[in-house]
């Protein structure tokens, strides 16, 4: 059938395509070009409509490259139909188009016959006749944004698998002619490690593996060895202002390696990697509120010319865990390269900034977790730990070989740099030049040498386990870090626990044995971070809702040495102590706020137990005797260095007690040389310095409870207290408060004393009881303290230390502007008077700066932010007792009488009756006493009776004197039926049993 006759004529082309040129039309005539256009049109708008798509801008391009040989080739109709537009055309037209190829062959064969310049001639018009011929079908096939498209050329790749066919004829290799002499069979898991190493030697020129694919992936590997040369560039310094490379995807898959940590760490890869997230994180880490946080921090750095750059740890967790993980595993691999980075980025901000400093360190803060010294094992090895103590000692600064230069004496070259690793010494084997083996002198001119200092770092006092001696560790500072701490500071050390060969330790042991010190990378003082870290939410809350409580100050006392009985004044004084005042500053003088405590009293009377308790409770303690301790164990002192044989400076107890609290017991046992030396530490609370060389001063801002006997084992009441101690006025006007414990011969009081004492061993070693029993010991437990019915509430040691240590950290109480200061003069006034006819105790200025100190530390007990006229009148009655009980006991009657008004502030009435009461029992007891020795002497006989009786009345005068008169209600109270007393109506009289 003839499918040309059917077929509509053709669409000629214009006539400005072909003008000019033979048989152009014959050439060009397609059948059936207004279907095809057709056809051509859907295709175009369904390829418009997924641009994007990769796979239809494959196709696409295929199409293109297919008419381009369709026009010229006689296979066109093994191309056609590869395509279904052209597959269509094909079927529907296969008559036309065959005759115009017949009409082709006949122009070719004509044109053979002309002479070699028209057959050229010939071949060139043919040439852009199938040019015009492509052109022609393009503009039919496609639309004219496809058309206005990039040219992509021939696919010189399509097809290639076929040269890899297998051909027998030419497969074939004689063995014998093959020479692999030079190489050796490897097996397969060699052939494997080959192989990664092809392929990371291609990864690191940019090839990509995948080359026979179609253009638009050959489009994205050229993007891919563009967007590597750009991390290249930037890594060499050649980004943005910021540091900061555009690349949008990771290079190295960081996670996956098989490797040791700190080989792969090492290799060009991983390091540049680890460089390109760090950089991005300190030119990109912003907060909560879009703050760029690092950003900030250089700045601040650039103005203060600082030389640390200080990382919180969260925020690298928070934004590279895995970087994070390393730099604890491998910290100096990984500080090596942290630092490189931030030298980078702050000299892309400041350029001039290395005139300044010549190297950047990285400080990282807020490691978690806090190990302890003693718990310090080879498993904590060259990781970075986070350590906390008190610093002991100090040397002086040294310079220490960080970079290091030698000189051949064989051939005069100049070797290095060498890296100094820690403190090992860098020795040279052999010249790599001459071969020179023997000693090479440093080169000082071209050495570059850094700071170096050594500390030493204790256990906390309060941290060590009862009975353990303190452990200590030796802690290396380097860089900015030198001073950063002096002895008696308590600080936190993050750095790198390393070891190192210790020559002394060899000789001795016989076998190598390393020692291990601290690399530090930050440094920070622990004493305003202290109550933050160990106080939880928890715990705040509770503290405050027993600050709202108004008897909280009676019960903190009332917790004070609960196992001791009595000595209320002792308690309250210890107590004041451990809260402590406000140090001040006036006119650029220190003014002290910490109370000094001195208790005087016989053997036996619970001193060293209340040192001991004070230890326990206060946050920060050290506890010292006085007989043990000479000059350089309570101040500071200087020793040799055992490895390096230098003066240090190394601090006492009193240096290592700086804002807590020095204990001392038998401090009368210390000699006149070694008290002298504490009189600067008690008052400026400071220990200057001045031994072998080494001319300092150390910050010695603690409070002294110091525990003394008396001369001769007992107190004599009948002397002064000057009288009774053998101590010197300068040193007893530095104690604010002086208390007197004496263990007087009373009946009431031994009995109530034994009482308190059977049942606290009662409940002590009781395992189970009853609910009867316990009731039974609660009551005589309760029937032991002094009246106050709320006295059994007292508070946990735990707690207590918790309270102590909010009220020193968070409260700083001042005066209040409308505190009444007429009192207080009038009292000091009163109270220098007084002192001037008995001589006991002289009164100075000192014991009115002790007066606001007992009157900023109550108002501490109570958490409170002003001193009010309350706490200066408990301040009042304290110090009042105190110099009272200072007295003779000829003299001591009357200064009660004198500053009565102050003695019975706020003290409740129960209370006070309650005292006088067991007074006029004790002048009963003693006038029956007396009576038994007289009749017992004269002959007569009398049977000793079992009660005791007081008249009421003699209560009541008693009472008044101290301005109660009412005594109904002490009668009905709890206190007064606990203290084993009844009232006989007939008598009316009191009575109690004997």
């Amino acid at each position: 059938m003839d499918t040309t006759d059917a077929s509509p004529p053709a669409t000629p082309p214009s006539n400005s395509a072909v003008n000019g040129l033979p048989n152009a039309s014959v050439a060009l005539s397609i059948p059936n070009m207004s279907e095809a256009s057709n056809g051509a049109s859907l295709v175009s708008n369904g390829l418009e409509g997924s641009e994007n798509n990769s796979e239809n801008d494959d196709s696409r391009g295929r199409k293109r490259r297919r008419l381009r040989r369709g026009g010229t080739s006689s296979s066109a109709a093994a191309d056609a139909s590869a395509s279904p537009v052209s597959s269509q055309l094909a079927n529907e037209n296969e008559g036309d188009v065959a005759d115009s190829f017949v009409v082709g062959d006949l122009e070719r064969e004509e044109a053979q016959g002309d002479d070699d310049y028209g057959e050229h001639a010939e071949e060139q018009n043919e040439e852009i006749v199938d040019d015009l011929d492509i052109q022609e079908r393009e503009r039919q096939y496609f639309s004219e944004d496809e058309l206005n498209d990039d040219e992509d050329g021939e696919d010189l790749g399509e097809n290639a698998e076929m040269d890899y066919r297998r051909m027998e004829t030419l497969d074939r290799y004689d063995t014998t002619m093959l020479d692999g002499r030079q190489y050796e069979d490897m097996d397969f898991d060699t052939r494997r490690e080959v192989e990664a190493e092809l392929n990371r030697r291609d990864a690191r020129e940019g090839r990509v593996a995948h080359v026979f694919e179609e253009d638009q992936e050959m489009e994205h590997d050229d993007a891919h060895r563009r967007r590597f040369r750009r991390v290249r560039e930037g890594e060499d310094g050649y980004d943005d202002i910021g540091g900061t490379a555009d690349v949008d995807e990771e290079l190295i898959n960081l996670e996956h390696f098989d490797v040791p940590l700190r080989e792969w760490i090492a290799t060009e890869r991983p390091r540049s990697e680890i460089k390109r997230r760090f950089r991005n994180f300190l030119n990109t880490f912003a907060d909560g509120k879009d703050r760029l946080v690092y950003h900030e921090k250089i700045v601040q750095l650039a103005q203060r010319n600082e030389q640390s750059l200080e990382i919180e740890i969260g925020d690298v967790i928070h934004s590279m865990s895995m970087v994070a993980a390393w730099l604890v595993e491998a910290p100096k691999d990984m500080l090596v390269i942290l630092d490189e980075v931030a030298q980078e980025v702050v000299l892309a901000l400041f350029p001039y900034y290395s005139t300044i400093h010549q190297k950047i360190y990285v400080r990282i803060l807020d490691l978690p977790g806090t190990e302890r010294l003693r718990d310090l094992r080879t498993a904590h090895l060259n990781f970075l730990i986070k350590v906390s103590g008190v610093v002991t000692r100090r040397t002086s600064v040294f310079p220490q070989l960080q970079l290091v230069k030698v000189n051949c004496p064989g051939c005069g070259a100049v070797l290095g740099p060498f890296t100094q690793q820690s403190q090992q010494e860098v020795k040279l084997n052999a010249c790599p030049e001459c071969q020179y083996r023997g000693h090479f002198p440093v080169n000082s001119e071209q050495t570059v040498y850094r700071n170096f200092q050594k500390i030493t770092l204790q256990e906390s006092p309060g941290s060590v386990p009862p009975g353990r001696v303190p452990r200590s560790k030796d802690v290396i500072l380097v860089g900015d870090l030198i001073d950063k701490a002096r002895p008696g500071d308590e600080i936190a050390v993050t750095g790198i626990y390393t070891n190192t060969p210790d020559p002394t330790l060899n000789l001795r042991d016989g076998f190598p044995v390393f020692r291990t010190v601290i690399e530090a990378n930050h440094v920070e003082r622990r004493a305003d971070v202290l109550g933050s870290q160990l106080l939880t939410a928890e715990d705040k809350k509770q503290i405050l809702r027993l600050a709202k409580q108004p008897d909280i100050a009676q019960r903190i006392i009332n917790s004070f040495a609960p196992s001791i009985y009595g000595h209320q004044q002792v308690k309250t004084a210890l107590a004041l102590a451990l809260f402590g005042g406000k140090s001040k500053f006036i006119k650029n003088s220190r003014v002290r706020g910490d109370l000094n405590v001195l208790m005087v009293g016989d053997p036996g009377t619970a001193k060293s137990q209340f040192l001991k308790f004070a230890k326990q409770t206060a946050p920060r303690a050290v506890y010292s005797t006085g007989k043990g301790a000479s000059a350089v164990g309570l101040t500071a002192g200087v020793s040799r260095d055992p490895f390096t044989k230098e003066w240090v400076l190394q601090g006492g107890a009193l240096v290592l007690a700086d804002k807590g609290v020095c204990l001392i017991d038998e401090f009368d046992k210390m000699n006149e040389q070694d008290r002298t030396s504490i009189h600067e530490a008690m008052e400026q609370q400071s220990i200057s310095v001045s031994k072998a060389g080494i001319v300092t001063s150390l910050q010695a801002r603690c409070s002294v409870i110091a525990a003394a006997n008396p001369i001769g084992g007992r107190y004599n009441a009948a002397r002064t207290f000057a009288e009774n101690v053998e101590l010197t006025d300068p040193i007893l006007q530095r104690f604010d408060l002086l208390c007197i414990l004496q263990d007087k011969v009373d009946p009431v009081d031994d009995e109530r004393l034994a009482d308190f004492v059977i049942s606290s061993h009662m409940r002590s070693n009781a395992k189970k009881k009853s609910a009867n029993e316990e009731d039974e010991l609660s009551a005589m437990t309760q029937s032991m303290q002094v009246g106050d019915d709320d006295a059994s509430m007292t508070l946990d040691q735990e707690l207590l230390r918790k309270y102590i240590l909010y009220a020193r950290t968070f409260v700083n109480p001042v005066l209040a502007s409308g505190i009444d200061t007429g009192k207080v003069e009038a009292f000091y006034a009163q109270l220098r008077r007084a002192s001037q006819h008995t001589g006991a105790v002289p009164v100075a200025v000192r014991h009115l700066e002790s007066l606001f100190r007992m009157a900023e530390a109550h108002a501490r007990m109570h958490l409170r932010d002003s001193v009010g006229d309350e706490d200066l009148a408990l301040a009042i009655r304290v110090l009042t007792e105190s110099l009272c009980d200072a007295q003779k006991f000829t003299f001591k009657r009357q200064w009660r009488r004198l500053f009565r008004p102050y003695l019975t502030y706020r003290q409740d009435n129960n209370v006070l009756l309650l005292h006088v009461l067991h007074e006029l029992f004790k002048s009963a007891h003693a006038y029956q006493q007396l009576r038994l020795q007289t009749n017992t002497q004269s002959g007569h006989r009398s049977h000793k009776e079992n009660t005791l009786s007081v008249l009421r009345d003699d209560l009541l005068s008693k009472a008044k004197s101290v301005g109660i008169y009412d005594l109904s209600e002490f009668y009905e109270s709890v206190a007064f039926t606990k203290a084993g007393f009844r009232i006989d109506e007939v008598t009316k009289s009191i009575i109690k049993d004997v």
